[in-house]
């Protein structure tokens, strides 16, 4: 028997999963939360920064990796063979002459400007209005291939960002890395910023990378954008690799780290939605939703389906970004789960700030009273909203609460509900927030479709997906569609574990990796097409007060 070892870095942690490579048999899995990241250290949300220290991202790693070691059979270990990553994105990091991450050095420890700048991060709106003013205007419109429109969730805006910001960093800012690429690089010690191997993924979607054009924009157009990235462009790369390809082994010291072998070899990263359609088993003409805290939507496309075409409003279209010899399709809504949690929050603050504080009942009390509170409120508004009819007279809402990625990336507009009365529930308006993002949804699929990409099939992944069958329904029945459920709760650390085994040799290529692993559907949600109908009418209105949201309320 062989292993390999999928690595899924989430927002808010690390999963590593240990995957038998023959069969696909998952033999045991971990999940690590980020310490510092928990106790919301480095992130101010009102002013929309998110930051996650690399020293989160290192323990994460080691704890997770040590701990599915531990309910493994014995020789596990010695029986891996392959490792590889994927992570959120656009994740980058500001980086040294060595490839050391700025904040691993003491003079940095606890500046936010020199750690990972978590995708979610809307810091750099500025600096990503000045790259598509410039782009439009410029010969080559570095933009095209990324939808048209560059987002302050991509690179090239942070790292102008926080150079901009805080001069302290400007003088050992050498180079950077994504948190996809620096894994790798770390336990395979081509940290070098001449070494490190750069994935396909996270290059073509987020860096303005193609082939065609030389590799990234040229030095004359980044620092068109921003003075502060003059010289980052040669110290950068030209080339970029898929994920089936091997960055090297784990060296002696991580080997020893990991209770793993310097046999183990590790694969090129990228980002979690792109690696968790392959772990779904993604082929041409099936839409894959990553569906968490935000959602990330994948697609894949033959050359000659997507030959003269580009798709606008969209997160990009990039050679081997997803399936090396497929163009991938990437897509997304910047928040999905997130808008539940705020919901949630809303709601949770009496409880947190005034039963917190009550005299009448003991602390142990208080606390398990919050707890169970707290543990339950979604189910019991999921319950509930299911109960409640669907109508076009419902309340509605648009759900722009973290902006919106696609179509037409805008990080300025807001979410707004409307419709309400004196009668309007939580369930209710919770239920119009699921509406939301099922309509959101919508919007992105109609716009493939609107270019010509065909969709036969939609697969959704993820903790949502598995656990709340109000909000894939209700996703059902206003696409008119049905939606396949992935069975893994793991997609994303499977299609990692998959790339690990083409890396290692396993798997001549991962169409291969995909049919001997694939762990296929728990289940599949089919559309009421009586609530489509009405939804569809509800749908008309919210493209009405999206429109006037954003051009009336938060121009």
């Amino acid at each position: 028997m062989k292993y390999t070892i999928g690595l899924d870095y989430g927002s808010d942690s690390c999963r590593a999963v240990i995957i038998e490579a023959q069969s696909g048999k998952e033999i045991a899995s971990s999940v690590k939360y980020y310490k510092r990241w928990m106790k919301g250290q480095y992130c101010d949300p009102q002013a929309n920064q998110y930051r996650q220290h690399p020293l989160d991202y290192v323990e994460a790693l080691e704890e997770s990796v040590k701990e599915a070691l531990s309910k493994s059979p014995a020789g596990t270990a010695e029986a891996i063979v392959g490792m590889s990553f994927d992570t959120t994105g656009s994740t980058p990091a500001l980086i040294d002459k060595d490839g050391k991450v700025l904040a691993l050095r003491p003079e940095f420890a606890e500046n936010p400007n020199a750690m990972f700048i978590l995708w979610k991060d809307h810091t750099a709106i500025k600096e990503a209005a000045k790259i598509n003013e410039v782009a439009k205007r410029w010969p080559i419109d570095y933009t095209a291939y990324e939808g048209g429109i560059y987002s302050s969730e991509w690179v090239w805006a942070k790292i102008a960002h926080v150079l901009k910001a805080d001069k302290s960093i400007v003088e050992d800012a050498y180079s950077w890395v994504e948190h996809c690429d620096w894994m790798p690089a770390l336990i395979t010690g081509t940290t070098k910023p001449a070494d490190i191997v750069r994935g396909r993924c996270a290059a073509g979607h987020k860096a303005m990378w193609l082939k065609e054009w030389d590799g990234l924009p040229t030095e004359e157009f980044l620092v068109e954008v921003a003075s502060e990235l003059k010289g980052f462009r040669d110290r950068l790369f030209h080339e970029t690799y898929t994920s089936d390809v091997k960055v090297g082994n784990l060296t002696p010291e991580w080997a020893e780290r990991l209770g793993l072998t310097t046999n183990v070899a590790v694969g090129v990263g990228a980002f979690d939605c792109h690696m968790g359609a392959v772990g779904a088993e993604i082929e041409p003409k099936t839409f894959v939703r990553v569906i968490g805290t935000s959602t990330c939507d994948i697609m894949v496309a033959s050359y000659e389906d997507m030959h003269g075409k580009l798709v606008p409003g969209i997160c990009g279209q990039v050679d081997g970004s997803v399936i090396p010899g497929l163009v991938g399709l990437e897509a997304g809504q910047s928040g999905f789960g997130d808008i539940y949690a705020w919901f949630k929050s809303v709601l949770a603050w009496p409880l947190e700030k005034i039963l917190k504080e009550s005299t009448l009942v003991d602390q142990a009390t208080k606390d398990k009273l919050i707890e169970e509170a707290l543990d339950k409120m979604i189910p019991v508004l999921s319950k509930e909203a299911e109960k409640i009819p669907t109508t076009e007279s419902s309340a509605l809402a648009i759900d722009w609460m973290n902006g919106r990625r696609t179509p037409d990336a805008n990080q300025l507009v807001k979410g707004t509900i409307t419709g309400l009365n004196l009668a309007s529930s939580a369930p209710l308006i919770f239920k119009a927030l699921v509406e939301a993002t099922a309509f959101g949804s919508k919007a992105i699929i109609d716009r493939f479709l609107e270019n010509g990409i065909e969709i036969n099939s939609v697969i959704g992944i993820g903790g949502i997906s598995l656990k709340s069958p109000l909000v894939m329904q209700t996703l059902a029945d206003v696409l008119g569609m049905p939606i396949k459920v992935a069975k893994s709760e793991q997609a994303c650390a499977f299609g990692a574990a998959m790339f690990a085994s083409v890396a290692a040799g396993i798997h001549p290529d991962i169409k291969a990796a995909q049919k001997a692993m694939g762990q296929g559907f728990a289940f599949e949600y089919k559309p009421d097409m009586a609530k489509h109908k009405v939804y569809m009418k509800l749908y008309a209105k919210y493209q009405k007060l999206g429109k006037f949201t954003e051009t009336e309320l938060f121009q």
